[in-house]
Parts: C-alpha cells; structure tokens; sequence
C-alpha cells in the first residue's frame, strides 16, 4: 500500500543500533558512565508540512528522534552542524534542490547517509541524485514500510562505519584521523583522545575529572588546568570547528549540547 497522509498501519523494525562509548568512572561516585542503546536522529527535510509532520511522527513511533525541516537550505545547514545519524531529503525543495543538499554535503566531506524521495521515476533523475552522493533512493507513493526499512539498511550500513562525525568533523579511531570539511588535522595523541572522548559522549558535558580519567588516566589538581589546555590546542588545531566543543562553566565540556 501506498504511503499517504490517511495511512495508520505502521509496520515495526526494531533493530536498533548502539554506541560504542567507553565507560567512565565518575570521581568518588564509585560507578561506571556508560550511554544506553542509542535513540538514531532522523534529519528530515520536506517542503510538504503536512507529510513532513506526519513522517516524523511515524518515524518517533518506531523510536527514532526524528527532526523535520522545509527547505533546502535548512536541511543543508541542519545536516553540516547538528548530530544526525541518516537524512531524509525530497527532491523538490524551496531555497536549494535536493540534489544540490546532497552535493553540498559531501563537498563538505560530510558522509551522512541520504535517502532521496521523488515523484520523478526516470532513470536520469535515479542516476542524478545517486552521482551526487545520495545513498538511497525512493519514488513517491511509498509504504511507509519500505521507507522504514530502507533507513534501517541505511542506518546499519553506517554502523559499520567506526568513524565518529559532528557536523563537519569526522574522527576515525582504527587510522588516528581527524578531518574537518576533509581537510586533515593533525593532533597529538592526548587531542585526539580527548576529542574522541567528548565525541562518543556528544550531547552530554563531561566533567574535567571524566576527561582526565578517559585521556590521561589518572586523577589530578584541578588547578593544574590539563584539560583546559588541551581543549585551547584542540579549539585552535581545529578551526571553525573548534566552535563544536562548548565551555560549561563550573563543569567542564560538550560537544552536541
């Protein structure tokens, strides 16, 4: 059956996928910091009100926190500075196309998995959004079961991936490589586990003492300021990027906050 705005079956996949974050013992607390399954973040852009509500609203049904935005342009600068796991794009879209989203996104080096949506059903239109980087395509009307599992494959696929990305920045732990809009940065050992840290951890401040114990592995003087020097290496190495890592006062650093 086709997807329309009227549908109410909802078929249910629930494989769900889980961060590898590594535990950090909390000072004096005496237990383990660990992330639970994570929720996937859906960025879906769709000029259609009406039909982007309704797909989030479907898409949080089957647990995923799901983001919806009408323009191109908004899509874009969602995609380049927030934590999405996979995109869902029309073609058709106010501001900026969805083939242009596509193309600006990995000319940006950002990988995040695209599913395109269309009315148009020819082989040129398949190839176009496909050449641009687009991952997946998906003529109009669909089930909304098939949508569900094509971000599912999506999202899998992806998990395979051991690469960590926020926005711009891409952090691969098996090759010791950090990118920024695929430009390399070179880091120290100490800056690229301090960035790995804040990153498995995105969305949640880790305090100075989580830091020490991830990067350095021991406890230490919070006047020495390590940490906040490290973060001032990392910021500076990091461009424009550096912005991603946010200062909480009395506390300590997030990135995705």
């Amino acid at each position: 059956m086709a997807f329309t705005a009227d549908e109410v079956s909802v078929s249910h996949i629930g494989n769900r996928l889980e961060n590898g974050l590594r535990t950090v013992r909390t000072s004096g607390a005496g237990t383990d910091l660990a992330e639970p399954v994570s929720i996937l973040r859906v960025l879906l852009v769709e000029d259609d009100h009406r039909l982007a509500n309704l797909l989030a609203a479907r898409l949080k049904r089957e647990g995923y926190d799901a983001v919806p935005c009408f323009s191109g342009t908004e899509g874009l600068d969602r995609a380049m500075n927030g934590d999405f796991d996979v995109a869902i794009g029309d073609v058709l879209l106010p501001g900026l196309d969805g083939v242009s989203l596509v193309s600006g996104l990995r000319e940006h080096g950002i990988q995040l998995p695209v599913l395109i949506l269309t009315a148009r059903d020819t082989v040129d239109d398949r190839v176009a959004g496909l050449r641009a980087g687009a991952d997946d395509y998906l003529v109009k009307p669909f089930a909304f079961a098939e949508l569900l599992a094509r971000v599912e494959a999506l999202t899998r696929r992806f998990a395979r991936d051991q690469r960590l990305r926020h926005g711009r920045l891409v952090l691969d732990p098996p090759a010791r490589r950090v990118t920024v809009e695929g430009r390399s940065i070179e880091l120290t050992a100490k800056e690229f586990d301090l960035l790995e840290c804040l990153l498995r951890n995105a969305g949640r401040v880790m305090s100075r003492t989580e830091l020490n114990e991830y990067v350095w592995d021991f406890s230490f003087d919070a006047q020495t300021k390590v940490v906040d020097l490290y973060v001032h290496y990392l910021r500076k190495k990091l461009g424009d990027a550096g912005d991603l890592i946010q200062t909480v006062r009395g506390v300590g650093y997030a990135i995705g906050r």
